[in-house]
């Protein structure tokens, strides 16, 4: 089924405590923030407060890190309303959270762990992801992650996974352009044709950040700046994917807002490049 994304909301930053007041002081040049749910899922106190002054400044998007839409245990109703009602409370564009498992039986790994991508997961996280959207009523937006290793019994590419569980479940995609690559490296996989499979008319949202190369693999950090072959790649997916939202997160080594402002010219710069070649 063909579906519009929602509006597109420009070059954002995801929302860190230590950016609170100079979000306040002067009125940067960012589009939008992406706030993490679950620093805000709290009944007052700072949190909030500073939530609710940024969004009077600054659209916001929701951007979840638990309980895990992949997992086998029981989908979390409560937390879902928890989520709805911090979603209504400040307005928000959309509620975005990650194609991944942590753990099972209730016992956490606190990793993001990738799912095996077999049919038999697909119809059990499709089932997840439409249950969450009829408490939400929403469409979610999930994200792709970084990964490390691979389960024999997956018969699906990632790629031909979250574009059928996008299709099926009727839901955006958070497309994480560092990821697809710190992925492609580890896997020896194409990261362009990754992007190549992703039904256009689904994502809604790119992400950039930088990873570390540990010599055996690539580690998505994000505790630098974005490094040229993220870059490179992104500058393939505006190809193909157009005037999306797009936002930088650093969850490391933060570095000041005008620094991080400056990481998001450049994206502007390189989108505004490919569009007008476009045009």
């Amino acid at each position: 089924m063909a579906v519009a994304p929602l509006p597109a909301l420009g070059f954002g930053l995801g929302l860190r405590t230590q950016h609170y007041e100079a979000l306040l002081a002067q009125r940067a040049q960012i589009d939008w923030l992406e706030a993490l749910t679950d620093n805000y899922l709290v009944p007052g106190g700072k949190p909030l407060h500073f939530l609710g002054r940024i969004r009077d400044h600054y659209p916001i998007a929701l951007h979840g890190v638990a309980p895990p839409i992949g997992s086998t245990d029981e989908l979390d109703r409560e937390y879902l309303r928890e989520v709805k009602a911090l979603a209504t409370r400040f307005d928000v564009a959309w509620i975005s959270d990650h194609l991944c498992w942590t753990g099972v039986a209730g016992r956490n790994t606190h990793d993001l762990l990738p799912l095996p991508y077999s049919e038999e997961a697909l119809r059990h996280v499709i089932e997840r992801v439409r249950a969450a959207q009829d408490i939400l009523e929403r469409r979610l937006v999930l994200e792709n992650v970084s990964s490390y290793i691979t389960f024999k019994a997956s018969t699906l590419s990632e790629a031909q996974f979250l574009r059928a569980l996008a299709e099926e479940a009727d839901c955006f995609i958070l497309l994480d352009i560092n990821n697809v690559y710190v992925s492609s490296i580890n896997h020896g996989g194409d990261a362009r044709a990754y992007l190549d499979a992703m039904p256009a008319g689904r994502v809604q949202q790119l992400h950039l950040a930088g990873h570390d190369d540990a010599g055996a693999c690539l580690v998505d950090t994000h505790d630098r700046a974005v490094p040229a072959p993220v870059w490179d790649l992104y500058t393939e997916a505006v190809r193909r994917f157009g005037t999306v939202s797009i936002s930088i997160e650093r969850d490391a080594d933060i570095p000041t807002l005008p620094e991080l402002v400056a990481e998001l010219d450049t994206a502007r710069a390189l989108s505004r490049g490919v569009l007008n070649r476009a045009a």
